[in-house]
Order: C-alpha cells, then structure tokens, then sequence
C-alpha cells in the first residue's frame, strides 16, 4: 500500500494505524503540501517512520506546486507529455522507493491518497494507462452533500489543488471518495477520548465545530481501504469545481436521473463515493491499534 501524505495529526495517526495493521504491507510514502509546505511534510514522514522503528520504508517527496502552476512553467496542457519527465512522480517513486515498475503494477497497489492529488494527477498525466496499472485509488477528500471545512463549498484537499482532483476523478481509475460526510460521523465518546492525547487538535475542533471530540479524517479513509466492509458507497461520476466562488466544490452525479444534453458529466467514468460508514467500527480499530504499538 502506498500513501500520499500531508502534515497534520490525523494524517500520523492513519500512518501509526497502517503500520499497526496485519492487513497491510505498506511500501512507501510519498508526500504533498497541505497544511505545510512539502520539504516539511517529507520531514515529518520521515520523522513518523522513525519513531514507529520503519525506517526501513522509503519515502519520495512529492509535488511543491498544484498542476496548474507545473503547467505553466513547463508550457503543458491536458493534451501533451509533461515536458520534463526524468523529473516526474513515477520516474521518481521508481527510483526512491527502489522497486520496479513491474513489481508495483504486479501488485496492484493500492493508493491511499490523504493529501492534495497532485502527485497522482501528475502520474496519469505522464502516463494514461496509469489507472490500469495500479489497483484502488482511496481518496480523503470531497463534501457531499455537506459544508467544506475551508469554505462553504470545499474540502481542504480537493481545494488545494482542484485540478489535480478533476483529473483524477475523470482519469477511469478504481478511486473511492470519503468526504467529509462520512468522516464527520466519527464523534463518538472513543473519539473523546483521543482528543484527551491530541490537545491541539481537539481545541482547533472545539473552537470550529463545538464539539468535545474529534474527527478521523485520515484513519477513516485508511480504514476504507483495509476493510470496504466499513462503508457503503454510491456510483457516479465526480467532477470538481476549479474556479471561482465555489473553487474545490465536489459534485456528483449518480447517473440516476437520465440527463439528454450533453455536459461536462456525459462520457465520464464513474467513481465510489462513500455514504454510510460504521463509525463506532473505525474508531474500535483505530484504538485497539494505536493501544496495542
């Protein structure tokens, strides 16, 4: 399993837990900007590995700029090869994780995206067949049917780089979206309990939620991906908002009603979007494993 990560607590907690699982034999990380620049969120991965005794597991830094700014440095659209691809994030994951790419699509890796997806829209973009190379795409991000937490309309990782996740929604790829609507149910008394470990988390949601607890965003998405079980999910296809007002905002259409014109949906590939989630189930395995290190 490979992860894309950003720095931020719950982010660490989705590593311990993965590293914690039987289930999952994790082959690298690789990072993105987020709630810090990416030199920083490389360092603290590595930092997480070192203090979880996996120094063993490589790590490839990732994107510093969304893809449209790599776009216009490089003079690269949608319709052509990015122009500078010894500088890629695939030729670079080959490199630094020291694994073919044989070995990787062999396996069907599953990709558990908890960042911005520019590194993976990068990927797809230098190679199209990319989506059939690997296996599920997991992907934390989206608000369907909710409020964004970094604006009305938007979830923090698909705002940050709304491009990167439009090609990644509509690229064909096996992707699952857990959005903030299946992670804000994840607030139950365990929840509590771990806000007592997480001062600075817990006050940050005090503050912009008022509740006495905390929300799982990361685990939640890891969880998804080790146990589908956890969740029930609607297909449909996704396309992202990448300007204005409503920048970031992740709408879906689930292909239930019949719409005659043709549209920026028509043609599209469908994706899983995750509706339901066991709740109490996640934070019972989140706990035993962060229990048990």
């Amino acid at each position: 399993m490979l992860y894309e990560l950003l720095s931020c607590l719950d982010d660490a907690i989705a590593i311990f837990v993965a590293l914690q699982s039987p289930e999952i034999e994790v082959i690298g990380l690789t990072t993105i900007f987020g709630n810090v620049h990416t030199t920083l969120s490389t360092r603290n991965a590595l930092h997480l590995l070192e203090i979880a005794g996996r120094t063993d597991i490589p790590v490839a830094e990732g994107s510093h700029v969304t893809i449209i700014r790599i776009c216009s440095w490089h003079g690269w659209t949608r319709t052509k090869t990015f122009l500078h691809p010894k500088e890629s994030l695939l030729n670079r994951l080959q490199l630094n994780f020291s694994f073919s790419s044989k070995l990787v699509f062999t396996l069907k890796v599953t990709v558990v995206a908890l960042g911005p997806l520019t590194n993976i829209a990068l990927a797809i973009q230098l190679d199209p067949e990319f989506f059939k190379k690997v296996g599920q795409i997991v992907v934390l991000g989206g608000a369907f049917a909710v409020n964004g937490n970094v604006s009305p309309a938007a979830e923090a990782n698909i705002f940050k780089d709304p491009t990167a996740a439009d090609i990644v929604f509509t690229s064909g790829a096996d992707v699952l979206a857990v959005g903030l609507n299946i992670t804000h149910q994840s607030n139950g008394k365990f929840a509590q309990y771990l806000s007592k470990l997480l001062d600075v988390y817990f006050d940050y949601h005090h503050t912009a939620y008022n509740m006495r607890g905390v929300f799982l965003h990361d685990p939640t998405a890891l969880l998804a991906a080790v146990n589908p079980s956890l969740i029930t999910y609607s297909e449909g296809v996704v396309r992202v908002q990448t300007v204005g007002i409503t920048k970031g905002l992740t709408i879906f259409y689930n292909k239930q009603t019949r719409v005659v014109e043709v549209t920026e949906w028509s043609g599209k590939p469908s994706v899983k979007v995750a509706v339901t989630v066991d709740a109490p189930k996640v934070i019972e395995l989140v706990m035993a494993r962060l229990v048990n290190s």
